[in-house]
Order: C-alpha cells, then structure tokens, then sequence
C-alpha cells in the first residue's frame, strides 16, 4: 500500500494486492487516517461493484467522524453504487467532493 498526504487528506492506493486484502489492510490501519479525509485510488487496477462495495462498512465509520472517504475508480456503473459510498472516475473529482462536503460540514450540514 502506498500512502501520501497532502494537507488534510491521505490518498491510499493499492499496489499489488487482490482488492479485498487491500481494503483489510486499510481497515486494520484505518486508526492512522481517521483525522483525515481519504482517497481510496484504485485507478490502475480493474475492479467491479463488488469489489467496491468491500469498503462500505469502513467508509460508513468514517463517515460518522466527519471526514470524507472517496474511492476512485476507472470504469464502474457508477449508477448501480449505493448512495453512501462516493465512487468517481478521477482524483481531481475526489478533491472536489471533499472540498465540497468540507464546506457542507463548515456551514453545519
């Protein structure tokens, strides 16, 4: 896994593992990030929406420590996602979403 930080977020990106290793890797250090927001970067592997889904009771729990949890995906139906996990197709989508609900949590939403 590889980690960096920039500013109030940490981009999490996986380097050879099968998805589902990978997200009980981030589940397991999970108390390293939780101050952050995160970027879930899976852009260079082929994964589905099954494999997506794996990181939904991690990104509910962080979600519930108001930090934002964004995972980035080449080529998913992004329709068929479930409506709390925020899935996109770039980084710069991810930035904008947590900027987004930075400024949501900053106006009290």
């Amino acid at each position: 896994m590889r980690v960096e930080t920039k500013g109030h977020t940490t981009i999490l990106r996986d380097t050879v593992e099968p998805v589902a290793d990978f997200c009980a890797k981030v589940t397991r250090e999970h108390g390293q990030f939780v101050t952050q927001n995160v970027i879930v970067d899976l852009t260079h592997i082929e994964v589905d929406l099954t494999a997506v889904k794996l990181f939904s009771p991690l990104a509910k729990t962080h979600q519930k420590g108001k930090k934002s949890f964004v995972i980035v995906v080449n080529a998913i139906d992004f329709n068929a996602v479930p409506s709390h996990l925020h899935v996109v197709p770039s980084l710069k989508e991810a930035h904008d979403i947590i900027e987004m609900e930075e400024i949501e949590r900053d106006l009290g939403f």
